[in-house]
């Protein structure tokens, strides 16, 4: 039998194991005295010395139980169903496996004898434990009890098939009973799956025979297997709007609204948007980062060290503009927060003005625009002047008027952030010259530009490997001789939902305004000469990064084009 958990020294495992050092082990120890009776094993992994998948290799071989990949393991369904799914959440453990009269469950604490007891008892089999990541069981549990839930309610659904389910929705909203609602059911269940599989966006769709529910996932839109009959649209749209504060009885014009909500403890904030389609209206939901979530790290974005070196030069200015260019969609917002808490100090005063604003900040003063009240962009820059402001973030220069102001307030003394939508860091001054704004002014003022885009990662469990030898896609990378690098397996695997890619990346392509190109823009020198003379100061263009990620097998040439192609 097992030693008993508590008399497991997790650090002496972790120095045996090659993982961290006898120094570290200490360190961990005199933190955990202040922890609040937390275990070492969790002090070591707030440290982030080592990771959970290590932690959980230690223990493996220090307690002779079996590690189990949950990321890449095959779950059985009816299996995941033994154990219900408050026991599951309550002792972070999952069913994974049956065999006869055995039960594989997946825990991340293998000797907790009592409670292999009560699952016991609960499911009338012989419970075999296996050790995994409280992370992968986390997500496990959220994702397979959801898929059953969302089963469930569609059963419920179409046994409702016969009646007027707007109708019923309304008295189930009257009578007090309106969670148990199937369509409102559906709704939620819908909202949670899309957080727990980290989609940004929400398609609810109207055709003719059918409703399309798709996540966009890592940029791409991905199809549900959700059969929701037509009948069910309106019913689906109507909970929606009444969520999200809109008329439901509208319905020949695009509609806009906003709706919070709870899902595994974190606080999610949504868009909605609907507009009038031949079948229905389409129903767009945008789910926004955890308002209240600490603000990335810019190094956790994906920017290179070189690159790091050149934003630190950027943002060491006492004055200027600093902007962050790219598509809709590319985190240029993510930078800029990552950016305010570099910035943010007790000494600092820093006032963003946004529209709207996404994630809240804690020393940061944040104000929402309110065009219907007059609180414009510009408006609100000038009031801000006021406030005695040592960096001003605004969310994005829209027009000439917030151009010039923002570039006034640079010159007088304040260091200012923003966003511009333009293709690459060089043409963004020309941008600036277009709204209105003096050349000698833009030369002036502007510190730097970051102009950035997100890629696709390629998924580390199922990627190939090839030989790049197609001259066309040769010379996009700069290469004169066939290369070894990497493609996504066709059908992708289970760790990567099918798709053969595995989370996003920013590259980046950072331009200084030293002297000489200060001088390039007084005197109206051309995008094409900006960025010639850029490169020739060191910077790397977004191309320069994104084939050095190919090159490490990182990303795939499809996502080379994909973010770098041009005519």
């Amino acid at each position: 039998m097992a030693v008993p958990f508590q008399n497991i020294k997790i650090g002496e495992v972790l120095v045996e194991s090659g993982y961290i050092s006898q120094q570290q082990v200490e360190s961990a120890l005199a933190q955990q005295k202040n922890s609040g009776g937390k275990k070492l094993g969790e002090v070591i992994l707030e440290m982030g010395l080592v990771s959970e998948t290590q932690l959980a290799r230690a223990l493996e071989k220090r307690l002779k139980v079996p590690y189990v990949d949950l990321s890449t393991t095959k779950l059985d369904t009816a299996a995941v169903g033994k154990i219900p799914e408050n026991i599951a959440k309550d002792k972070t453990v999952i069913a994974f496996q049956q065999s006869g009269n055995r039960l594989l469950v997946a825990t991340n604490d293998p000797v907790n004898f009592y409670v292999f007891d009560e699952l016991k008892v609960i499911t009338g089999m012989e419970i075999v434990p296996r050790l995994s990541t409280k992370t992968q069981i986390e997500a496990a549990i959220n994702k397979f009890y959801s898929a059953q839930a969302i089963d469930s309610t569609m059963s419920d659904l179409e046994s409702e098939a016969g009646g007027d389910v707007t109708q019923d929705l309304a008295a189930a909203e009257s009578e007090g009973r309106i969670d148990n609602a199937p369509i409102v059911k559906l709704v939620n269940m819908m909202v949670e799956t899309a957080f727990r599989m980290k989609c940004t966006d929400i398609h609810i769709e109207a055709f003719k025979d059918r409703t399309r529910i798709r996540f966009r996932i890592d940029g791409e839109l991905v199809e549900q297997e959700m059969k929701i009959p037509p009948s069910f649209h309106n019913s689906i749209i109507t909970r929606i709007k009444i969520l999200a504060g809109m008329n439901i009885a509208e319905r020949r014009i695009p509609l806009d609204g906003r709706f919070g909500t709870k899902i595994d403890g974190i606080n999610l904030d949504m868009r909605v948007s609907t507009i009038p389609c031949v079948y229905g209206e389409k129903c767009v939901i945008r789910l926004l980062s955890t308002a209240d979530a600490a603000a990335k790290k810019i190094t956790d974005l994906g920017m290179t060290d070189y690159n790091y070196e050149m934003f630190k030069q950027i943002i060491r200015c006492p004055n200027g503009v600093m902007l962050v260019t790219g598509p809709t969609g590319s985190g240029k917002s993510t930078t800029l927060y990552a950016t305010l808490g570099e910035l943010s100090k007790p000494n600092v005063n820093i006032v963003t003005v946004e529209d709207p604003v996404e994630k809240k900040i804690d020393g940061i003063n944040q104000c929402q625009i309110n065009d219907k009240a007059g609180m414009t962009f510009a408006a609100a820059l000038r009031s801000i002047l006021r406030q005695d402001p040592d960096v001003i973030m605004v969310g994005e220069i829209r027009d000439g008027e917030t151009a010039d102001i923002a570039i006034r307030a640079a010159i007088t003394g304040h260091f200012v952030l923003s966003t511009l939508h333009t293709n690459d860091a060089a043409s963004t001054i020309l941008r600036l010259v277009d709204m209105g704004v003096e050349p000698y002014m833009v030369a002036t003022s502007v510190v730097g530009i970051i102009a950035q885009r997100l890629v696709k990662l390629l998924c580390t469990s199922c990627k190939e490997t090839f030989i790049l030898d197609d001259p066309d896609e040769l010379k996009l990378m700069d290469l004169n001789k066939p290369a070894q690098i990497c493609r996504p397996h066709p059908g992708g695997c289970k760790s990567c939902h099918g798709s053969g890619y595995s989370g996003r990346t920013a590259i980046h392509e950072i331009i200084v305004t030293t002297p000489d190109i200060k001088e390039l823009i007084s005197s109206g020198g051309t995008a094409e000469q900006i960025g010639a003379q850029a490169r020739k100061n060191g910077t790397l263009l977004l191309r320069d990064n994104v084939t050095k990620m190919v090159l490490a097998g990182k990303t795939s040439m499809d996502e080379l084009v994909k973010a770098t192609y041009t005519v």
